[in-house]
């Protein structure tokens, strides 16, 4: 079978490319530069290079002719203020030509919580709707935090430990969230290939332990043999959104912006409250310890390449 994947030059994107490849699937990935490093990348892989930019229609049908089955893998906060609907148009015009090339599914990776606490949740949410409402069957699955080496997740909480002696205490420090690794996400993505009941449903996802954030910066800490940063009383302002999304900003060794737009999604709670979807899946995520660990690892071991 031909996969399509969009979003391959990114975090979890390209480790499915290569993870598809590795079972035998002929993978063909949707890139806006042919010459960029990561397209270069999947194409020495042995992925198929495909031209198109999703906010125009030119080039879709040429990328998902003969593919049986499409992940829509792309989150576009980097696009500027208008990126929910810029996003959601994406979606929705990818999900119309994927359907009239006759592509059987598709399969979505968006986020837990409450759509409407954030302009990130809720554009995350608005692309899922859209695909399903114009494009095959979707499998949306549903994810908290998704931790790994390169994460934008985990570089925000990496710097927040490295970076912080001391952080103020606002309300969402005691927000629930169900982390999980990013190699169970790619498990995850990879079965809903040979899972038929998952056509047509959310699949809710995330880790085997459920714990405030304050509970993950002092896990972080602990993997980084660290101290977690100490709490101080300040002033409200510092707490309100804007200030918090700033402070995100500055802080993260990854992409500011985006850490910014996660950063305000910290207020709701990100945890599995349906698990039936998941019960149709053989994976088992691993704990937050070993994951944390790992990533700790493989972090250290590319910045000793570097």
């Amino acid at each position: 079978m031909r996969i399509l994947i969009t979003g391959a030059t990114g975090f979890i994107g390209g480790q499915l490319a290569r993870r598809l490849l590795g079972d035998g699937f002929e993978v063909r990935c949707l890139v806006r530069d042919l010459d960029a490093n990561a397209a270069e990348d999947l194409e020495a892989a042995g992925c198929e290079l495909a031209l198109a930019d999703l906010t125009r229609p030119a080039g879709l049908a040429a990328a998902l002719d003969g593919v049986g089955a499409a992940y829509f893998l792309v989150h576009m906060i980097d696009d500027g203020d208008d990126y929910p609907a810029i996003e959601r148009s994406a979606a929705a015009r990818f999900g119309g030509a994927a359907r009239a090339a006759g592509v059987e599914r598709m399969v979505y990776l968006g986020g837990l919580g409450d759509e409407h606490a954030s302009r990130h949740l809720a554009a995350r949410h608005q692309a899922a709707l859209a695909l399903r409402e114009s494009g095959p069957p979707l499998t949306y699955f549903r994810a908290a935090m998704v931790i790994g080496p390169g994460s934008e997740s985990y570089e925000l909480l990496r710097g927040i430990v490295e970076r912080l002696p001391a952080m103020p205490a606002p309300d969402w420090l005691e927000t629930r969230t169900q982390p999980i690794g990013a190699a169970d996400v790619v498990d995850y993505l990879r079965e809903a290939l040979d899972v038929p009941g998952a056509a047509g449903r959310e699949i809710q996802i995330g880790g085997p332990s459920v714990l405030t954030h304050l509970e993950l910066i002092e896990e972080m800490a602990a993997a980084l043999g660290r101290r977690p940063p100490r709490l101080v009383s300040m002033p409200t302002e510092i707490a309100r959104p804007a200030t918090v999304a700033a402070g995100a900003a500055a802080v993260t060794p990854g992409t500011p912006e985006i850490a910014a737009q996660i950063s305000l999604g910290l207020t709701t709670p990100t945890v599995v409250t349906d698990p039936s979807g998941a019960e149709l899946f053989s994976v088992r995520p691993k704990p937050l310890d070993a994951v944390l660990a790992t990533a700790v690892d493989a972090a250290a071991a590319e910045s000793s390449a570097g």
